[in-house]
């Protein structure tokens, strides 16, 4: 919201310094988060940075003139001379204005003399130059007439500023139109604010002043509104509140500059006088206006008088909005109809067809209330954001139709020279009720923790409109003011404004009575910090990414059909859905951190959302993602070069996270993890594993990312290379991109809350080698298990070191050679128990995969 402080020194005196009045609209929740100088020196004390560059009007040689004859260049056909009467003297300026031409005279402007700082308006970058002595075809300019760019108010550059006829000769332009402009972010719960006298009233409030209402008076002409149209509301709860009026003989043309400025300050372009008084009064009382051509309306009715509807769209409506666009309507559209079709998207855009335009004489007046998630669904549907929707999105009262279009239908009368139908055509379908609080002194101290002196709340809260009645001792019965619509909660809410107003910054700080209850962090919360910590050890980086995404984004790897937790009202397209997978957004966090650096390891731990059939809330499920690209090392020398990561580096991160959290210690009884080969469709078909959990103790059953077909084990998730047709999907390039998801919520029956720690042995290890021929389409896990079946407990380790096919291995066999280390506790072992161990685990293997033991 951009607030020209000229404008609101029209409703509210303003007691303090521009720097003093930005930090306490700030401090009461209004902040000011920028600020633009018009014409004058940017404010003292002011600590915030002006995006726009303007020129400081010198008050001795920017100021106003009056055109006492515009006159023909003797050697140049588009350049005219311009006489000037500047209140001290005269002087005669060279110009190429195509809004001025011979024989004008008595018209108002801004003259600059030789030395006046302006923004030079043929340079792309609006460079401040000062201005010099110029002789143009023969003729000494010593001044010039300025556009609205060149003075730094706007980017029209097509003709001279023309003032408006009551502006005074000789007055610096800087006294005369000087400003600062405020830009205040405005929150929703503020949304009474996106309006000049929304701000009044915080500033009055703040200040202890009386707010200046503008006047809604209106004189009207002999004709009756009610006689002119009908209007029809089929749903109250989509629209509470329909008005119109009526304004006949309307001259449209520009508006006078005054409004034109204040428009352009306010950030809104200038368009006519009738569609720029809609746009003055909605930036005033902040109520939406719109204006239809009421012969165009007519027309549609076939010479009948129009019957204005607010309805749903109905299926196969289109309408053409006045950004030229034919759009598509449907059953969640609310729009303004007549009896012939759609004339405006209502809240949001009107139609082409019943424009306003240079031919318009009549026009009709609509002032109505809407439903603000209908309005704000709307305009993201068309992704058509306005002023009119963002403030109906955020809720505007309905109280405030009649003195808005009241206000606007003066201005018409006195700049279009209109003539207003006696009243309003008014439906007020769904009135709201007066809203009542009753609040105590006790109940404010009690909530604030501190004491603030009854006067001050009674001060506060009058300041702000509302009506307080004693309704006993130290009790009040306090009525909620029409424009706000933010009080819903009762006292609380009062206690806010009370507190906003008083200022948080007064509010001494003090320590709680009573100590705090001890506080310990729930197991699984423990262990997430416990994953976090292990993962950043191993060299990863911790992102977070938005819980919202698409149906698009994680096609890949949640499939075709699956259903999702859908948000009724997003703010997106892109973040409409809860997410069932982590790794798109990772991805695409890996895909951005890829442009400026080769290497990355990043990890996300978050949750997903399941739904239940049946169920009103979704499985919240808490997974793992893992994303590694490019060199195993990071660049450690000029000229060194290290070896790309691949799936080994993914295995061994994912090994030692599971080692940390002491899973795959089968030799303590602990539950490990498995590899197993899948044909998942995102990962490559050859670099791709199944992690399975495999309880030793017991057989537990715990629901992970898919269903596995064994009693006793359990699918955690899956690891490998991404598959390089997705690489184009997520903006990856030519990488191989490793990736592993797991399903966290699976792990924490199976991670032991103590774990055994042993004593450094006292007798030395043994070292064996084993290798064995088995079968092709065996896996090396399943030869690791039997091993350790067999060889426990002495046997404490067991490493694949090599995998042989080739010569002297026969077809469909491959050779698997194990590196066994065997340790007892309470003495050395010998070479025979070690013997008769391995023949053990060689007979077992044996028999349970028909394996062969390989000569040396």
């Amino acid at each position: 919201m951009k607030v020209p402080l000229r404008w609101l020194k029209e409703y509210v005196d303003l007691p303090w310094s521009v720097a003093e009045l930005a930090e306490r609209l700030t401090l009461a929740g209004l902040e000011v988060t920028g600020f633009r100088a018009v014409g004058v020196p940017p404010p003292t004390g002011l600590r915030l940075k002006s995006e726009f560059v303007s020129p400081v009007w010198d008050e001795e040689k920017v100021v106003i003139a009056e055109v006492l004859e515009v006159r023909k260049h003797p050697d140049a056909d588009r350049l005219h001379l311009v006489d000037l009467n500047y209140g001290t003297g005269c002087l005669t300026v060279v110009t190429g204005a195509t809004n001025l031409k011979p024989g004008d005279r008595g018209l108002k402007v801004v003259l600059a003399r030789v030395g006046a700082v302006l923004i030079d308006g043929h340079s792309p970058e609006r460079a401040l130059r000062p201005l010099k002595p110029a002789k143009i075809r023969g003729v000494l300019s010593e001044g010039m007439v300025c556009s609205a760019l060149e003075l730094g108010i706007a980017d029209e550059h097509e003709g001279i500023l023309i003032l408006d006829p009551d502006a005074p000769v000789g007055m610096p332009l800087a006294e005369y139109l000087g400003d600062i402009v405020l830009e205040l972010d405005v929150l929703p719960s503020m949304a009474r604010c996106l309006s000049m006298l929304g701000v009044a009233r915080e500033v009055a409030a703040l200040s202890e002043q009386p707010v200046r209402y503008p006047p809604t008076e209106v004189l009207f002409g002999p004709q009756e509104a009610a006689t002119q149209v009908h209007i029809s509301i089929e749903d109250a709860n989509l629209c509470s509140r329909y008005a119109a009026m009526v304004i006949d003989s309307v001259r449209v043309a520009p508006s006078p500059t005054w409004l034109q400025l204040r428009l352009l300050l306010a950030g809104m372009r200038p368009i006519n006088n009738i569609v720029d008084i809609t746009n003055y009064v909605l930036l005033e009382w902040g109520q939406p206006l719109h204006a239809f051509d009421y012969e165009k309306l007519r027309d549609r009715a076939h010479g009948h008088v129009p019957h204005i509807i607010v309805r749903r769209a109905r299926p196969g409506e289109s309408l053409t909005t006045l950004d030229g666009q034919q759009r598509p309507l449907h059953g969640e559209h609310l729009v303004i109809a007549d009896t012939a079709g759609p004339i405006a998207l209502a809240g949001v855009m009107g139609g082409l067809e019943t424009e306003v335009g240079p031919e318009t004489q009549k026009v009709l007046l609509e002032s109505a209330n809407f439903d603000p998630v209908t309005i704000r669904r709307t305009a993201r549907h068309f992704d058509l954001p306005s002023e009119a929707s963002l403030r109906f999105s955020r809720g505007v009262h309905p109280d405030l139709v009649e003195p808005a279009a009241r206000r606007a239908v003066e201005w018409m009368r006195q700049l279009a020279q209109g003539t207003v139908a006696r009243g309003l055509v008014d439906v007020y379908a769904a009135r709201p009720s007066e809203q009542r609080v009753h609040l105590s002194l006790a109940y404010v101290h009690r909530m604030v923790g501190y004491a603030i002196p009854r006067d001050d709340i009674l001060r506060i809260l009058r300041g702000l409109e509302f009506t307080v009645d004693e309704a006993g001792e130290d009790t009040w019965l306090v009525t909620v003011p029409r424009h706000r619509l933010d009080v819903q909660h009762g006292p609380a809410d009062l206690v806010e404004e009370i507190v906003r107003i008083y200022g948080y910054h007064r509010i001494p700080p003090t320590l709680p009575r009573e100590p705090l209850p001890d506080y310990q962090t729930p197991r699984d919360g423990q262990i997430e910090e416990r994953i976090r910590d292990i993962l950043v050890t191993l060299g990863c980086q911790e992102v977070i990414t938005y819980s919202l995404t698409s149906i698009e984004r994680e096609r890949p790897f949640v499939g075709e059909g699956a259903d999702y937790v859908r948000l009724l009202n997003p703010i997106h397209p892109e973040r409409s859905v809860l997410r069932r997978s982590l790794l798109a957004s990772v991805l695409a966090i890996a895909a951005q951190h890829l442009r400026d650096s080769p290497r990355l390891r990043l990890f996300e731990l978050g949750y997903v959302y399941l739904p239940r059939a049946g169920e009103k809330f979704p499985d919240e499920r808490r997974h793992l993602a893992l994303v590694l690209c490019g060199p195993r090392l990071a660049e450690f020398w000029e000229g060194a070069s290290s070896p790309p990561q691949d799936f080994f580096d993914l295995k061994g991160l994912l090994e030692g996270l599971f080692e940390a959290l002491h899973l795959g210690q089968a030799s303590q009884g602990n539950a490990r993890v498995a590899w197993q080969p899948t044909n998942v469709t995102w990962l490559h078909p050859r670099r791709a594993a199944a992690l399975v959990l495999r309880p030793l103790q017991s057989h537990t059953t715990t629901k992970g990312i898919a269903s596995s077909s064994s009693d006793t084990s359990l699918l955690i998730g899956y690891a490998g290379q991404l598959h390089p047709q997705l690489h184009d999907t997520y903006e990856l390039g030519r990488r191989e991109v490793y990736v592993a998801q797991l399903d966290l919520e699976a792990l924490w029956p199976h991670l032991p809350e103590r774990f055994t720690c042993r004593a450094v042995a006292s007798f030395p290890p043994v070292r064996q080698d084993l290798a064995v021929l088995v079968d092709e389409s065996i896996v090396a896990e399943r030869v690791r298990e039997e091993i350790f079946a067999a060889g426990r407990p002495l046997l404490r380790e067991v490493h694949l070191f090599d995998v042989y096919r080739g010569p002297n291995i026969p077809e469909g066999k491959k050779s698997l050679a194990w590196s066994l280390t065997f340790q007892a506790e309470d003495r050395t072992l010998t070479d025979k128990e070690i013997s008769k161990l391995v023949q053990k685990i060689v007979d077992r293997l044996e028999k349970s995969l028909a394996a062969q033991l390989r000569a040396p």
